[in-house]
C-alpha cells in the first residue's frame, strides 16, 4: 500500500522502515511537513496517510483527503483528539491508532520530571559547567511521605502510581472507573476537589476529551496547595495555560513540569533556536525558574518507537488485506 507519512523525522523513517518488512512491504513516502490544508494535496495518489499528534485532521481536511482518494488515516500515537472521527466516518475513511506503545516510558518520564524539578539537577548541571559549585537555592524535598494525586488511572496511571508507592508516597487517584488492583495496593480514590486540596504533587494521566478539556483551570489551581508540583505529560489541552501564568506569578503553584502544551503544534518537534518565538504564554512559562518545559518527548524510548512502528505497519497491513482493524477508532 502507498502511504504518505507526514510530520516525519529521521527516527520515524528508521523505525518504520525497519518494521516494514515481509514479502509485500508497503511503499512509505516521508514528508517533513505537517498535514494541513496547504500540504494535503501531497496525499493525492496515496491510499493512506500516516500522521502524528500535532497534525490537526479536522473536517475540512478530511473532505480534501476523501477527494484525493485516501481511504485510511493511520495515527502513530495513542491519542486521537486531533482527528474529527465523525467526519472520517461520514466520508468512509477508516481511522486506526497505536493503542499501547510503552506506558512505562511515559510513567518513568513523569518521575524524571518530578525529580528534576524537586532536586534541581538541570540547574545544578548548568552551574557546574560554568564552574559554579554553590548549593544555594538548590534545596529539594524528600518524596517519601508526600501525597501524590493521579488524575486518570489507565495503563500509564497505574504504572506511575506503583512507582510512586515505591518511593513511599501516599497516592490519591481520580478516575470514573477505579482500578481494583490499585485499591488493593492502597491507592485512595477521591473526588477531584479532595485530590486538588490534599496533594503535594499532581499529575495528569488522562486522555483529552470534551469532558477533560481544561480540567485544570484557574478555579482548580486555587484549590491546590501553593507549594504544589503540577506535572502534565498527557495532552496540553488538559490545562488552561494562561491560567498557569497567573497562578505562577501569584506564587500559587510551587513547581510546574509540562511535556505538552495546548498550542504546541507549530512549536514542538521544530528547531526554532534562531527564531523569535511569538507564543507569549509559552515564552512566559519558560522564563519562570520553577518551571520545566520539554517538547512532548515522554514517549521517546527505543521500546516505544519500535512498538509504534510495528503496530502502525500492522494496522496498514490489516486494512490492505481486509482483516479486522483491532485498533480502529470509530467514535
Amino acid at each position: 500500500m502507498k502511504v504518505a507519512v507526514f510530520s516525519s523525522k529521521p527516527y520515524d523513517k528508521t523505525y518504520l522502515d525497519a518494521a516494514n518488512i515481509g514479502d509485500k512491504p508497503h511503499r512509505l513516502v516521508y514528508f517533513e511537513d505537517s498535514l494541513t490544508q496547504n500540504t494535503v494535496d501531497l496525499s493525492k495518489g496515496y491510499g493512506a496517510v500516516c500522521v502524528f499528534v500535532n497534525d490537526i485532521v479536522d473536517g475540512p481536511l478530511i473532505k480534501r483527503l476523501h477527494e484525493n482518494g485516501v481511504k485510511l488515516i493511520v495515527l502513530r500515537c495513542t491519542g486521537f483528539n486531533n482527528v474529527d472521527i465523525n467526519a472520517a466516518n461520514s466520508y468512509g475513511i477508516r481511522v486506526v491508532r497505536v493503542t499501547v506503545y510503552s506506558p512505562y516510558a511515559v510513567a518513568e518520564y513523569t518521575v524524571a520530571m518530578i525529580l528534576t524539578l524537586n532536586r534541581k539537577t538541570h540547574r545544578a548541571f548548568n552551574r557546574v559547567r560554568d564552574g559554579n559549585f554553590s548549593l544555594n537555592n538548590l534545596i529539594g524535598f524528600d518524596l517519601h511521605g508526600k501525597t501524590v494525586g493521579v488524575i486518570g488511572t489507565g495503563k500509564i496511571g497505574v504504572i506511575f502510581s506503583k512507582i510512586m508507592m515505591g518511593f513511599g508516597c501516599r497516592v490519591l487517584a481520580y478516575d470514573p472507573f477505579p482500578n481494583k488492583e490499585l485499591v488493593e495496593k492502597g491507592v485512595e480514590y477521591r473526588s477531584l476537589d479532595e485530590l486538588y486540596t490534599e496533594s503535594d504533587i499532581i499529575t495528569l494521566k488522562c486522555p483529552l476529551t470534551p469532558e477533560t478539556y481544561h480540567i485544570i483551570d484557574r478555579e482548580a489551581m486555587k484549590k491546590m496547595k501553593n507549594t504544589v508540583m503540577l506535572i502534565n505529560s498527557s495532552r496540553g489541552g488538559l490545562i488552561d495555560a494562561p491560567a498557569l501564568v497567573e497562578a505562577l506569578k501569584n506564587r500559587e503553584i510551587g513547581y510546574l513540569g509540562i511535556d505538552v502544551y495546548e498550542q504546541e503544534e507549530s512549536l514542538f518537534y521544530h528547531d526554532l533556536s534562531d527564531e523569535i518565538i511569538e507564543d507569549d504564554v509559552l515564552t512566559r512559562l519558560i522564563a519562570f525558574p520553577n518551571v520545566l518545559v520539554t517538547s512532548h518527548q515522554a514517549f521517546f524510548t527505543d521500546t516505544a518507537l519500535n512498538n509504534i512502528a510495528e503496530t502502525t505497519i500492522q494496522n496498514i497491513t490489516d486494512f490492505e488485506e481486509g482483516n479486522k482493524l483491532v485498533n480502529e477508532v470509530k467514535h
